[in-house]
């Protein structure tokens, strides 16, 4: 593992003629394998001892400080796409994140005709996202984090807690888009700045219908504009999960968290006993803290729930961070940005196959369990351009057919399967059962709790996998684990068993 990590001065800069003006931002710290613990000083709590509505007012303010949303842009000179001359482009991509993105240099680099269509192609994308190191290791991405942690701890209750020896980083997204973009320019890629309204298919193409009046007609279309599902079809009831979270990158007076550490997961709820009807919501429906240090003083901070159907409210959500920070002692000084995170998770996929492909929200493929996707649909990206490239030339049917095939072959589908399964049982949990669960689940081998974030463990492994949590689970987690599981179960199994190849 040491040898595949590297620091941030491994960076390499972006072309001169091309690169984005740069933003001044404050330096944080690079992973490097040997570093050493750093102790934070602890510090006197006595200002706990105010009021508890006084104290939570007072905490609350911080969410005065949010500043208005700055959508940071790069500078990229776009080419546009020619609207005079309509010529059929192999591929059209819907949307311009990371994985779209991905799919339109890969296709492009070996040769064919793309247009990422997106109403905003220079806009940076707006959420922190967090990864494992291996992740973006496997896909040499290294260069694009621009922060690592040696390890992530899990904090069960007050007296219990898990240290991951697992590293994990913010992905830059400054630099990643950038990185992308570079790569489609240099391959020929164009854009085209407008929304898709509709799509109507022919044999061998479609047409895409844009928002300013433009038709822009395309052998392949791909819809990679996440949860919006702008052109992809479902014939089922939607009935996901949501992970609902509210994050703040903050300057803090100081904060009590390691620097070689993030907070993978805090599920503590000391900081709701002055609050009797806060704590009794936390206990039915629980949120966690998640917590990426970049220095003594600067810090993202985000109060997480997990999954549940009705998802919870942000304002629920911002309440129960205001006291989890006043207990902390954490003082924000100020906000440099907040994000507002709602993710659906697990469901029905889309209709398999259909004429326009998916890729990342857009085709179901956020983990059910866990709300991850970013690395996931990055690593599927390839797999995508590559159906694409291989299959075009035959009818517009038959295309699509072989491309969703690749992407959602029966082994993917039966994962999926099982980690809705995961997702069903986590549901039925409350703050007590929660942290009994995580309890076995982190205390097992790093191979398993490894592949089931990552998604990489299969149904034969995932099996193995269920039963070596039960196992590691105490009596009172195995009992309900069998009370709150025998319905998913169930409907897990039937849903295996009527899903046949198509």
């Amino acid at each position: 593992m040491d040898t595949l990590l590297r620091t941030h001065n491994d960076l390499l800069p972006l072309p001169p003629l091309l690169a984005p003006s740069p933003s001044p931002k404050p330096q944080v710290p690079a992973f490097i394998p040997f570093l050493k613990k750093t102790p934070h000083p602890r510090w006197s709590r006595t200002a706990l001892s105010l009021s508890s509505t006084s104290a939570s007012a007072a905490a609350g303010a911080f969410l005065e400080l949010v500043p208005e949303a700055k959508k940071e842009t790069l500078n990229f000179d776009l080419p546009r796409y020619d609207a005079t001359n309509r010529p059929t482009l192999d591929l059209v991509v819907v949307g311009g994140g990371p994985a779209g993105l991905a799919v339109a240099k890969r296709v492009s680099e070996a040769g064919l005709s793309v247009c990422s269509i997106d109403p905003f192609p220079n806009l940076v994308w707006p959420n922190n996202y967090g990864v494992w190191v291996d992740e973006f290791a496997a896909m040499d991405l290294l260069d694009c984090l621009d922060a690592s942690w040696s390890s992530a701890s899990v904090f069960i209750n007050d007296a219990t807690s898990k240290l991951l020896s697992r590293p994990y980083a913010r992905v830059d997204r400054r630099r990643l888009k950038s990185r992308m973009l570079l790569a489609c320019l240099s391959n020929g890629v164009r854009f085209h700045q407008s929304k898709v309204l509709n799509v109507v298919h022919e044999d061998s193409r479609s047409i895409l219908f844009c928002s300013d009046g433009t038709a822009i007609p395309a052998s392949v279309v791909l819809d990679a504009t996440g949860f919006s599902r702008c052109l992809i079809r479902y014939d089922k009831p939607y009935n996901p999960g949501y992970q609902v979270a509210y994050g703040i990158l903050a300057e803090v007076e100081e904060h009590p968290f390691e620097l070689d550490q993030m907070v993978f997961m805090d599920w503590r709820d000391s900081h709701l006993k002055l609050r009797p009807e806060l704590k009794r919501r936390n206990a039915a429906s629980p949120t966690f803290l998640y917590a990426m240090p970049f220095s003594s003083n600067r810090i993202f901070l985000e109060e997480t729930s997990l999954v549940a159907r009705p998802g919870l409210a942000i304002e629920d959500i911002q309440e129960r961070m205001v006291e989890r920070l006043r207990h902390l002692g954490i003082q924000i000084k100020r906000i440099e940005e907040d994000e507002r995170c709602v993710i659906p998770m697990g469901g029905p996929l889309p209709v398999l196959p259909q004429r326009v492909l998916g890729i990342g929200g857009t085709a179901g493929m956020v983990h059910p369990s866990t709300g991850y996707m970013v690395a996931r649909t990055l690593a599927a990206a390839p797999i995508v351009a590559d159906a694409i490239v291989r299959y075009l030339g035959g009818s517009g049917e038959e295309v699509s057919a072989k491309v969703w095939k690749d992407l959602w072959p029966i082994e993917r589908r039966r994962q999926r399967e099982f980690f809705c399964f995961g997702m069903d049982v986590l549901l039925r949990l409350d703050l007590e059962g929660t942290r009994r669960f995580f309890d076995a689940f982190f205390g097992l081998e790093a191979r398993y709790w490894h592949g089931f974030l990552s998604s990489r463990l299969f149904l034969p492994e995932l099996v193995r996998f269920g039963f070596s949590l039960f196992g590691n689970a105490s009596n009172t987690c195995r009992l309900e684990i069998m009370a709150k599981g025998t319905i998913p179960l169930v409907n897990m199994m039937n849903n295996l068993l009527k899903d046949v190849e198509y």
